[in-house]
């Protein structure tokens, strides 16, 4: 599948889906979710060795899979650059896009795109090798400083100096594995992205100890999946199993206890669960959507902490991505 996608951007449109398709009979015809993702950042989404794709994205994917087709391994991954992105999720390339994108305005209103919510809270952040003796980013005045080309760090990295008055030069790169071996060999003294990218680029350094995230955090990148303007069911279904996920976690539902909550006494468990009412018939759905990606995928938390959290290499702290009862920003509308 993911040979397809650069036959598909160059124009053949045999295989792209029309703009307004269902896309949910679609899915449910092809028997698979087509998602795109990134071309391989730790933590996010990544194959291994033998072709098998993980991560926090790459989750995300598989419980929209679990909720349409009842089985989070029905999802065809479709690895895009940034340039490449958008581009698939207009023509149909792709059903979902699941690939640390961050939601802005422009983008939400005048690419064909609609993100469904925000998944990961993400802010960009700087990266520098820690014999430079730098503690702060407002130390960084002359640096050399590598961005990735097409995406918000380079608009926001110039802000940045500008708004503090300090100098610098930019290294634009079209690739972030471009980036890394730019970095890497010392043709530039800063990396630049979302602080959570950071952490996963800095274990593909040559040492990695070696490197170090200063502390300032310059923007605000809500990170989110996307999918095409206009399509409402669809869009209705990917936003409401990330809810879904958020929403499991602060119910205290589980992968492992999830069967035991169908005979809940908690009528809220058993209502979100589908062993009650039935939201499943209002996104043309199973009555156990939920049911079947908690079960099957696990909750938000869940999520989290295997791809990126402490038992992850990336070690990431849940922050303001914890659920709002606990000081975070994860909230999500009832699914009643």
């Amino acid at each position: 599948m993911k040979y397809l996608i650069s036959a598909l951007l160059l124009g053949t449109t045999a295989l792209a889906v029309p703009a307004k398709a269902d896309t949910l009979d679609i899915v449910k015809q092809r028997g698979t979710v087509t998602c795109g993702v990134s071309q391989g950042v730790a933590g996010f989404s990544a194959p291994d060795d033998a072709g098998k794709w993980s991560g926090f994205d790459i989750d995300i994917c598989r419980a929209v899979a679990a909720a349409v087709l009842g089985d989070p391994e029905k999802v065809s991954y479709v690895p895009l650059s940034t340039k490449e992105r958008f581009t698939a999720v207009q023509s149909g390339a792709v059903d979902l896009l699941s690939r640390q994108t961050t939601w802005t305005l422009s983008r939400d209103s005048s690419l064909g795109l609609r993100f469904v919510g925000a998944a990961y809270y993400d802010g960009q952040g700087f990266m520098i090798r820690k014999d430079l003796g730098v503690d702060s980013a407002l130390k960084l005045s002359g640096a050399t400083v590598c961005t990735e080309q097409g995406t918000t760090t380079e608009q926001n990295v110039a802000d940045y100096f500008s708004a503090n008055k300090l100098k610098y030069e930019p290294v634009v790169i079209d690739s972030a594995d471009g980036i890394i071996k730019a970095f890497d060999t010392g043709r530039c003294d800063v990396y630049t992205t979302d602080a959570s990218a950071l952490y996963a680029q800095r274990l593909k350094l040559t040492d990695p100890a070696a490197y170090t995230v200063l502390p300032e955090i310059i923007s605000k990148e809500p990170l989110g999946p996307a999918v095409r303007q206009g399509d409402d069911k669809w869009f209705g279904i990917v936003r409401w199993t990330l809810f879904a996920l958020i929403e499991a976690e602060e119910l205290g539902i589980t992968k492992d206890n999830a069967e035991a909550g169908l005979a809940s006494a908690n009528p809220a468990i058993k209502r979100f669960l589908g062993a009650e009412g039935d939201s499943g018939q209002q996104l043309g759905l199973d009555p156990r959507w939920a049911y079947n990606v908690v079960s099957k995928v696990g909750n938000y938390g869940e999520i989290f902490e295997r791809n990126l959290g402490q038992s992850s290499e990336l070690k990431i702290d849940r922050g303001i991505n914890a659920q709002w009862n606990a000081g975070g920003l994860m909230y999500a509308p009832p699914v009643r």
